[in-house]
């Protein structure tokens, strides 16, 4: 189908022949709170089967097609392509011709496009419709058709300093349709700040914080108006609106001010983080790119697991020849005709033969339970570069898989992977991972873990580098291995001896024998 030139801009059209469905964006099974509609497959107007794909949806972690809930005529999509969408937002209505399940919605104006509801209707006490049960949806979202964010909880100057004067009034800046006090409780009981799709994207472009804007609108909501007035204001322009609860200064500060609320570089001996950049300025040239998705996902999981679980990195040389002439030995075998075996997969089958061997390398750490997990399974995560970004999908149950099995899973994760369509459910549960950074000429490297495992390798590029072989100096086939694993629950010994064993086994296939 074409693509869509307009999201409601459609003439006049005749009256709906059946129900208007409104379809909600699902959370897909991932626990998220927002997607983004990467590509609209339909039009206003067009006509769509049952689970026919409408949109393609980046999450935090791949991009998803997203099916159909209705047969029946699309007559309005609610969102532009591009845009970052909550859960339980309405995305997309459908003319359906007969009842096919479910209680028509009743009237919900579409943010920004018509009379926003009174004060008194608030997001969380809309009720929750249950969309029709699709193939990798989550379950139904409750509570205004969004699952609610963990509270995040900022502690202001005033709380964490002594009383201030009495001559620094404070004043809370709330529309006249609330009652007063109203907004605070609401941010404080972890309720988002409430605005339009596009009034959030105009926020994010101009690098404004909603959480810090006090709503004109009904409801306190917030409107583009409010979002410019805070832009001209951080540019010099007219002041912008007052945040709830933030306290009004007069311009000369008493003396005693404490520490905290000064310019001073440094508190207690601590340097302060250089000044950001003035929202919505850079220089010529400078490309300034939004951080959503994949991208946005990846960074949270690389800092989560730098800072939490304290990394040792070592490194194994070895004269992989023996590998790499069996490796040419079996894709000339007619037992492995039809499958392209791979350094990887020989790579990935010793990892699950020393795992065997050493199975705290194939563990996690709960923090919470305090506990740590052991699995009696594989489920090998490989790194895969895509074009959107780095995944880590895994082989469930490697541990079981022959050679050829393990060559046939990686061409068809990779593929996958590169592809866009990577299922969710691939994503999660790894045990234990695999990055092949030789691909790319790189000999070795200090891999970050993927959250909640205990271990990654690093496999790199296969040199034909002077060796010392039988008493002399030869050509020999050389790879260097790099092994971090979670110093909280792999020691040393633990993770040396599963670096060996994965180097003799690579060293000599041979001995594979005398390990299993």
């Amino acid at each position: 189908m074409t693509g869509v030139t307009g999201i409601g801009t459609a003439g006049p059209t005749k009256e709906p022949a059946g129900p208007v469905r409104e379809f909600r964006l699902p959370d897909l099974g991932e626990g998220l709170t927002e997607s983004e509609i990467v590509r609209w497959h339909i039009a206003e107007g067009d006509t769509v089967e049952l689970n026919e794909i409408i949109a393609d949806v980046e999450t935090a972690k791949a991009v998803v097609e997203l099916p159909s809930p209705y047969a029946g005529k699309v007559v309005r999509l609610h969102v532009e392509a591009g845009t970052v969408v909550d859960v339980g937002t309405p995305i997309v209505s459908f003319d359906v011709a007969r009842d096919v399940g479910g209680a028509v919605p009743g009237p919900h104006p579409v943010p920004g496009t018509g009379p926003v509801p009174p004060s008194d209707a608030r997001d969380g006490e809309v009720r929750a419709r249950r969309e029709p049960n699709l193939v990798g949806y989550g379950a139904a979202v409750e509570q205004g058709g969004r699952p609610q964010r963990r509270s995040r909880t900022i502690a202001s100057v005033a709380s964490a300093s002594p009383r201030l004067p009495e001559q620094v009034q404070c004043q809370a800046h709330v529309p006249s349709s609330s009652a007063p006090g109203q907004q605070e409780r609401g941010r404080r009981n972890g309720e988002r700040p409430r605005s339009t799709p596009p009034v959030r994207k105009l926020a994010r472009d101009l690098g404004i914080s909603l959480d810090v804007l006090t709503g004109s609108g009904p409801a306190s909501l917030i409107t583009r108006a409010d979002v410019l007035a805070a832009y001209e204001g951080t540019a010099g322009g007219p002041e912008a609106p007052t945040p709830a609860g933030s306290a009004t200064m007069p311009s000369a500060m008493p003396s005693a001010m404490p520490s905290a609320m000064s310019s001073d570089p440094a508190v207690d001996g601590l340097p302060t983080a250089p000044p950001p950049p003035q929202a919505g300025r850079s220089s010529p040239g400078v490309t300034r790119t939004p951080i959503k998705g994949m991208r946005k996902h990846t960074a949270a999981a690389m800092v989560a697991s730098a800072f939490t679980a304290p990394h040792v990195t070592e490194f194994l040389t070895i004269d992989v020849t023996p590998t790499m002439d069996l490796l040419a030995e079996l894709r000339s075998s007619r037992a492995f005709e039809g499958t392209r075996i791979t350094l990887l997969a020989i790579v990935s089958k010793a990892v699950c033969i020393a795992v065997a061997r050493n199975p705290t390398l194939n563990s996690s750490w709960d923090e919470e339970s305090q506990e740590i997990v052991q699995y009696p399974y594989v489920n090998l995560g490989i790194a895969a570069a895509t074009p959107r970004g780095l995944l880590v999908p895994n082989i469930a149950s490697a541990h079981a898989m022959t050679l050829t099995d393990l060559a046939v899973a990686l061409r068809s994760l990779t593929e996958t992977a590169r592809a866009g369509k990577t299922p969710p459910a691939d994503l999660a549960g790894g045990t234990i991972s695999i990055t092949n950074i030789g691909t790319f000429g790189i000999d070795a490297g200090t891999p970050i873990l993927n959250p909640g495992e205990a271990a990654i390798l690093a496999m790199g590029a296969v040199r034909r580098t002077p060796w010392e072989y039988q008493g002399a100096v030869a050509l020999r086939s050389v790879l260097t291995l790099s092994l971090s694993f979670d110093h909280r629950l792999v020691d040393g010994e633990q993770g040396s001896r599963f670096l060996a064993d994965v180097g003799t086994i690579l060293r000599n296939p041979a001995m594979v024998l005398a390990m299993v």
